[in-house]
């Protein structure tokens, strides 16, 4: 028999009121699950329940809906990709830096429960996880007690770079085949899990890394499974030159011709549309495709803010009727942290205050994600949902004072003032403490794992430099001060 938990007098509820199709605070109002389901939200339950909590002084708010991230390899990037890129390709990481940094394979399992750890932590129960296939992966992702959607990403070939200022690619079609194939058993393993908790997204890994072939044979498969396709696109100005190059289109353009521009795809991370200020090319209107098509864009702030680079822009996007969920494509997988980032870069890049608001990072973060997700029982706190929801500390100093919760998590307090994180029912936060990862264990595997990774990035480079030549200390190191008279 499932257990009731009624969770009573809450200060603030953020709830979905289904007839206006937004979020809206509910005050002294109580959040009731049953099992993995929310059965009330709103005041006055008077039914018997298993267990009572008193949430005086807290707020409930729906978990959040990560649609892209990276766990696998992104935590062995920090301390190193902060500060880098590739001064003549597009100030883009990609193709110089991520290829020689990372994580060792086997260390894998430790970095991907160290995201979680961070993603659970600031409220986010639902994750897309785009890495490559493993032994293990799914136990992993279960154990740790989050939704996952596993991504797993194949290409026909690879990019590389011999000079730093050119980019070349390396096909093998028939190893992408092969890895297409087991990418589909995976996700169809993930369908099947005992947990209930994790599903598939089709995952072509880049526009410029797969063939024309490879992308339609993983939509079609997508479309039988019922389940949306990602692949990362608009993401470098590199990228965009490689496709007119190679087609004289645009990659909007060239998705759309070869018939995969549609409402099941997901573009991580689609900000180099035709119109974007960092480029030049008049002869195109990929906003209005993009728009017209129903494919949805997964936005990732931090990772391109660390190169110069913003979205054009998350309120653009959403105000015109595209699609748009949030990701922690890099370290530190905090959620909260984006969607703050999301609004400040918007109106950075924009002048514009009103280009990135508070709404539409909540509503990317939440119910947008879910819609991409094709999974309207998630991302929103209303009677038939999952019970994936966050408690936040409305009396933490940094909610203070406590006119607008909203404002005061996203801009203030971040994850600091999230105290407790249920997914499917379950609590897997109390207190800000993860209940289902060894942080201490994940640790020390990820940080052994980066170690072994660093001593061989000569072998990687083109130029064969050093981790230390290719992402120098922010202060140099020295063994002792020397001798100098003291201060007077």
């Amino acid at each position: 028999m499932s257990t009731t938990t009624h969770i009573r007098d809450l200060g603030v509820i953020v709830a979905w009121d289904e007839a206006e199709r937004r979020h809206v605070y509910l005050q002294h109002a109580d959040l009731v699950f049953r099992g993995n389901e929310i059965v009330h939200v709103g005041p006055g339950y008077a039914q018997p329940a298993d267990t009572v909590i008193e949430g005086r002084g807290l707020m409930a708010m729906p978990g959040l809906v990560n649609v892209h991230s990276h766990p696998f390899s992104e935590p062995g990037n920090k301390g190193l990709t902060e500060e880098v890129g590739s001064d003549r390709l597009g100030q883009s990481s990609l193709y110089e830096f991520l290829p020689v940094f990372g994580m060792e394979a086997d260390a894998a399992g430790a970095s991907s429960k160290f995201a979680m750890a961070e993603l659970l932590k600031s409220g986010v129960t639902t994750i897309t996880d785009l890495s490559i296939n493993r032994e293990g992966w799914l136990d992993d992702l279960a154990s740790t007690g989050i939704r996952a959607v596993v991504c797993p990403m194949y290409r026909s070939g690879y990019w590389y770079t011999r000079n730093g200022h050119s980019v070349e690619y390396a096909w093998d079609e028939k190893a992408g085949e092969k890895a297409f194939a087991e990418a589909l058993q995976t996700i169809d393993r993930a369908a099947q899990h005992p947990s209930g908790r994790l599903s598939g997204m089709v995952g072509p890994a880049q526009i410029d890394t797969c063939t024309e072939g490879l992308f339609r044979d993983s939509l079609a498969e997508a479309k039988r499974r019922g389940i949306p396709m990602q692949t990362h696109a608009c993401q470098a100005i590199v990228e965009f030159n490689e496709m007119i190059r190679r087609h004289g289109k645009t990659p909007i353009e060239w998705l759309d011709k070869i018939g995969v521009l549609g409402p099941d795809l997901v573009i991580g991370h689609g900000i180099f549309l035709n119109d974007h200020p960092q480029l030049h090319w008049p002869h195109s209107d990929d906003f209005a495709r993009l728009r017209a098509s129903g494919a949805a864009v997964a936005h990732c702030p931090t990772v391109f803010a660390r190169r110069g680079i913003a979205l054009n822009t998350i309120g653009r996007y959403m105000d015109s009727g595209i699609p748009v969920g949030i990701g922690t494509d890099t370290f530190p997988h905090n959620m909260i942290d984006e969607m703050r980032l999301a609004c400040y870069a918007a109106r950075i890049l924009t002048g514009n205050y009103k280009q990135g608001l508070a709404r539409h990072a909540l509503e990317a973060a939440t119910v947008g994600g879910a819609a991409i997700l094709r999974r309207p029982d998630l991302g929103r706190l209303l009677p038939g949902c999952k019970a994936d929801f966050s408690l936040v500390d409305l009396g933490h100093p940094y909610m203070q004072p406590p006119l607008e919760p909203v404002r005061s998590l996203i801009f203030s307090a971040s994850e600091r003032a999230i105290r407790d994180v249920y997914v499917d029912g379950q609590q897997v936060v109390r207190d800000g403490k993860v209940l289902t990862i060894d942080i201490d264990a994940a640790v020390e595997t990820m940080n052994d794992g980066q170690r072994r990774r660093l001593s061989t990035v000569p072998q990687r480079d083109w130029a064969g430099r050093t981790a230390e030549e290719l992402a120098p200390r922010v202060l140099p190191r020295r063994e002792r001060l020397p001798q100098s008279r003291p201060v007077q």
